[in-house]
């Protein structure tokens, strides 16, 4: 975990290895919490490590009762094995004072631990390292963020980037991220919407799989992809979808549509939750869409909870294929069983979606940020409808996010030619 992807013993394999009292602390919880349980009190405990757990496996704690005192102290075996192998990494025993009568604290909150490694995008970049690279249009590249998502993303085997810009302001910024320029391809033109242009007519030429954006503003990416004669449509809206890799949450979660339709409505819905469901399936997910709002049940006054249950329908009718649809959802009982259980909402959705469409632009950009800046989660940010991906980042997202973001829109392109 502290060395992720590192060879540290240089038989060519990474160790990934989780530090041993990551593991150890299983036991403190066994006992603090089932056995002997709440109100119990650490005298000793011995610990030998038998084998090394590495990131991503699954490990079983198992307490055994040795011995019992009269004066509360409990003697205990302790072991953690991986079934997967029925490997002992660890043994030893715990000696506790056990407390005198059941207590039950179900009303507090006991601390976790959140480990916060982005695994999923790492699998997708390893997923999208296996495909051939993907020629990408880069709009205006000339910012160190900008410019170091690309590179990053061409080391890493997932894009072929063409540069597209003014060419000065490229090679200084190249400077600046001490990045090596001369293997790559750069056109030089001024102008943003002018750069823009030129990464279509890459696109329709067949040079281009991707546009991504650069140091420039979102509307003038799109104004020239949005030409009815030179553009990149090709019937259904332009939508954009945040896949966020938020720690503790054992998928990818979508945020859908927060960066461009400001106030969808019903048919805009339509082609958002389609758009989101189709990448879903790019990315080996199997979509579940849960249509929000800020009730679980229909309200004639709440236009939102309207379009939610007219999306579950269409639906149902087959006018949205590919997943499942399912809403209105709060937030809460879309993404938590319990929270489902408890407003007695069933379904294949409820508690378990991992596409969220939101109202608006506002709820949609609110939850993307929350998701980032308060849960540690990475958003990769890519524009399905159009004739091929757009990459669309914002200047704040790290070198993990554009790199992410490039890795989607890869599986994306290559879930369009029917190759994944």
């Amino acid at each position: 975990m502290h060395l992720p992807g590192n060879d540290v013993d240089g038989d060519g394999v990474p160790e990934n290895v989780a530090p041993g009292m990551f593991v150890a602390s299983m036991i403190s919880a066994v006992l603090g919490t089932l056995l002997p349980g709440p109100g119990t009190l650490y005298r000793k405990q011995v610990i030998d490590f038998q084998d090394r757990a590495h990131a991503g496996e699954e490990l079983l704690c198992h307490v055994r009762v040795l011995d019992k005192r009269d004066d509360g102290i409990v003697t205990l075996e302790t072991r953690v094995t991986r079934p997967a192998d029925q490997a002992v990494i660890l043994t030893g025993t715990a000696e506790v004072i056990a407390p005198t009568q059941k207590i039950d604290r179900s009303d507090i909150e006991i601390p976790g631990l959140v480990v916060q490694r982005h695994r999923h995008f790492q699998a997708l970049v390893e997923r999208a390292g296996a495909l051939p690279p993907l020629p990408v249009a880069v709009v205006c590249p000339d910012d160190p963020n900008a410019l170091g998502g690309a590179v990053l993303a061409a080391r890493e085997g997932v894009i072929t980037p063409i540069l597209i810009g003014d060419r000065a302001a490229i090679l200084t910024a190249g400077e600046s991220v001490a990045a090596d320029l001369s293997g790559f391809e750069i056109i030089d033109i001024v102008g943003d919407q002018a750069a823009a242009a030129m990464a279509c007519r890459l696109v329709h030429e067949g040079r281009a799989g991707a546009v991504m954006k650069g140091h420039l503003h979102t509307d003038d990416l799109l104004k020239p992809m949005l030409d009815k004669a030179h553009g990149l449509r090709v019937g259904r809206r332009f939508t954009h979808v945040f896949v966020m890799d938020v720690p503790g949450r054992d998928e990818p979660v979508m945020v859908t549509d927060a960066a461009i339709n400001i106030a969808p409505d019903l048919p805009t819905k339509v082609d958002i939750t389609q758009n989101a469901i189709d990448l879903a399936l790019a990315l080996g997910m199997q979509p579940r869409a849960g249509i929000l709002s800020a009730v679980e049940t229909v309200n004639p006054a709440i236009q939102s909870s309207i379009d939610a249950a007219l999306l579950s329908k269409m639906a149902d009718r087959g006018q949205i294929s590919g997943g499942l649809v399912d809403g209105p959802l709060a937030m809460d009982n879309a993404v938590d069983i319990g929270a489902a259980r408890t407003k007695g909402i069933k379904g294949g959705v409820a508690g378990h979606a991992n596409i969220l469409v939101v109202p608006g632009i506002d709820a949609g950009n609110m939850l993307a940020k929350q998701l980032s800046f308060v849960s540690h989660a990475e958003g990769a940010g890519l524009v399905p409808g159009a004739r091929v991906p757009v990459i669309l980042n914002s200047r704040s997202d790290s070198p993990m996010s554009r790199l992410a973001s490039c890795a989607v829109a890869a599986l994306h392109h290559a879930h369009q030619e029917g190759r994944v």
